[in-house]
């Protein structure tokens, strides 16, 4: 009698050849990617430090905290900086962490919208168009105040 084994998922096709999945260097080497959100960077994180978990591996508040900053790009330095001098981040939870680090991403948002707005706006009132004058005589006269009018 044989016994034949039929992948279900290729996911456990290759756990079986390989053998388990060990997110350890996923971890050491974690970073937020470009245009990622920190609701993604948050998932990201929380998949592998579960997995590292189930692995039997501890850690500590502040590991994971430090963890969290340190995979921040350099456009969040001055929030990292105010979080790490005015938090304890023993105390601070990683779900507090990524509110606050989303509360900011939420207000850089705004800002930049706001800013794309005011740049429009401005463009739409430097708009000018040069009126031309069919007779000398007439341009002399209503002309010597200002060349140009704006519409």
């Amino acid at each position: 009698m044989k016994i034949f084994i039929e992948p279900i998922d290729r996911g456990i096709w290759n756990a079986i050849v390989n053998g388990p999945y060990i997110p350890i260097q996923e971890n050491e080497l974690f970073r937020i990617q470009q245009g990622e959100t920190i609701a993604d960077v948050q998932k990201r994180f929380t998949h592998i430090v579960n997995h590292l978990i189930r692995l039997g591996k501890k850690f500590d508040k502040e590991e994971l905290n430090i963890k969290i900053l340190k995979c921040l790009d350099r456009s969040w330095q001055p929030k990292v900086t105010a979080i790490s001098e005015t938090r304890d981040l023993t105390t601070l939870t990683t779900t507090t962490l990524f509110g606050k680090l989303r509360e900011h991403e939420l207000e850089m948002t705004r800002l930049k919208e706001m800013e794309i707005v005011e740049k429009k706006s401005r463009s739409l009132a430097l708009k000018t168009k040069v009126a031309e004058v069919e007779s000398s005589e007439e341009s002399s006269d209503e002309c010597s105040d200002a060349e140009i009018s704006i519409c």
